[in-house]
Formats: structure tokens, sequence, C-alpha cells
């Protein structure tokens, strides 16, 4: 008896023992599946705080316009991608620049020269953001030559960086963009040239033909995609100081050009055009659309 009961009473404390043992297990798990839901909820709502900001890739960023738009826009709230193909101390300089601001920005070097460097650029952004809102096409080359002495390897290579890899940018833009494949919208801007409407500077036929081109995409591809939430548009700076009038005496005599020659009498500046590319860019300039913008002072 003593030993029966004995073990019915040994069983029974080890049966609560055991009950216990569970009901300490059972809240250990769901503590442990708290933790996860809390941790769930934390990683969730940082994923959504950082698809929540806008990603605007700027091309040909190191520098210049492409600089003023990525310093611009990340002051704007933007996270900015800061494409460059060799300005890499300049990039660089750029984005610790915009972070110390307390701004978003990553620098991705690529050759927009080929696709490869287009798809690469792409996939970058991809790993880092997850999204695209805004392409700014700004990178671009001159090349001042009479026509007699062009080559079909200058007008190749011209083309290639100032129409081609514009057009495959918006390619990869727009596959990302687009309400029909599951994106929010977004924008293009094309940066063009007034060149395109006044027939450009003297031996700049080239350039001034690409730039001719890039308008012309910018309405067709307005076109194609307007019912995707896609806004496509070219800006098209005039006189703008940048480096490339670096050489000794040339800016002075752009300045003297730019007052003769502008109605309000003077050159612009990255940041202006910059201004523009963040006003296309924002909801009040929701209806604007297709049609080249000039920035150029009324020249």
């Amino acid at each position: 008896m003593t030993l029966v009961g004995g073990s019915e009473s040994f069983s029974g404390r080890a049966n609560s023992r055991s009950h216990h043992t569970n009901r300490a297990s059972a809240t250990g798990v769901t503590f442990c599946l708290s933790l996860n839901r809390n941790q769930h909820k934390v990683e969730l709502m940082a994923a959504l705080a950082k698809n929540a900001q806008r990603v605007m890739i700027v091309t040909g960023a190191g520098r210049g316009i492409g600089a003023a738009i990525a310093k611009k826009a990340a002051a704007d709230g933007y996270a900015v991608v800061v494409n460059y193909a060799r300005s890499a101390n300049q990039a660089h300089a750029l984005v610790s620049h915009i972070k110390a601001d307390g701004g978003t920005a990553i620098a991705v070097q690529a050759d927009l020269n080929d696709e490869a460097g287009i798809l690469g650029l792409f996939d970058a952004v991809d790993e880092s953001f997850g999204r695209v809102d805004v392409l700014v096409n700004n990178a671009g080359i001159d090349l001042e030559r009479p026509i007699i002495e062009v080559s079909r390897e200058h007008v190749e290579r011209l083309f290639r960086i100032n129409v081609t890899a514009p057009i495959l940018c918006a390619r990869e833009a727009v596959k990302r963009m687009a309400t029909s494949r599951g994106g929010d919208g977004g924008v293009i801007i094309n940066i063009g040239s007034t060149a395109a409407r006044t027939g450009g500077m003297p031996h700049d036929v080239i350039y001034t033909a690409s730039k001719g081109a890039i308008d012309a995409f910018s309405l067709a591809l307005a076109k194609e995609v307007g019912r995707q939430g896609i806004r496509v548009c070219s800006l098209r700076p005039g006189i703008i100081e940048t480096d490339i009038f670096s050489t000794p005496g040339m800016l002075d005599r752009v300045r003297e050009v730019a007052r003769e020659t502008v109605p309000i009498g003077r050159t612009g500046q990255p940041e202006d055009v910059a201004a523009a590319v963040l006003w296309l860019c924002s909801p009040e300039a929701a209806y604007v659309n297709g049609f080249p913008i000039d920035v150029s002072g009324g020249r």
C-alpha cells in the first residue's frame, strides 16, 4: 500500500511537475513567439519605411548638373543613386556630403556605353532600395567638330551615350515603375538641350542631332507609358555654367554670350536646372507630360 501509495503519490508529484514544466515550456514558446512577432514587426516597419522613401536615379551625377540634381533631390527627401562612369572621387564625395546632411545616397559606378553597365546599375538599385520612382537621364557627351571631320565612330559613340543609353535606362525604369507590372508609377526626365531648338553652337551638329532625338523619344515614350502611371519629359538647359567651360577664358566668353543673347542677361547655374527637375517630379507637375521644358533664361 505504502509502496503503491508512495508510487501513486510520486506519480502525482511527477504529473504535477510535468504539468508545471509544460506550462513553463508553453510560456517560453509564447514568449519566443512574442519576441519573434515583435522582431518581425520591427523589421516590417523598417522595410516599409525604407520602401516609402522615394528613389531617384541620376546618371552622370558625379559633377555639374547631375550633382546639383542629386543634392537637391536628397534635400527634398529622395534616396539618391549617384551614377558615375569615371568621376569616382567626386561621386563618393557627393554621397558623403548627402549623408552628412542626413540624406540617403549611394554611388554606383556604371559605364552606360554598353548594356551590361546599364543592367548592373539597375541591379544595384534593386538590391539597395527595391524600387525606382524617378529616373533622370543626365549623362551625356559633346563633340565639337566640323561635319567634314566627323567619322562614323564619332557619331556612334556620341549616340550610344546620348541616345541609346537613355533609351535603355528608360526601358529598365519602366519595367519597375509600370503599374501593369506591379509598380507605383514614376517620372522619367531626359536632359536634353535647347540646341535641339536653336540648332546649337558652331561645329556641334552631332550633339545637336542627339538632343533632337531625345526630344522625340521623350514625347513618344510619354504616349506609350502614360496609362502605366509614368510621366516622361525632356528638360532642355540653355547656357549653364559647368566645368565644361573650365578652359582659361572660356567662361568669360560664355558669360558675354549670355549677356548678349539671353533675355534675362546671364548664364544659368546647375541649381537652376535641379530646381526644374524636382518641380517636374512633384505633384504640382502632375499634368506636365511629353513636351520639352526649357531652362534657358528665355534664349
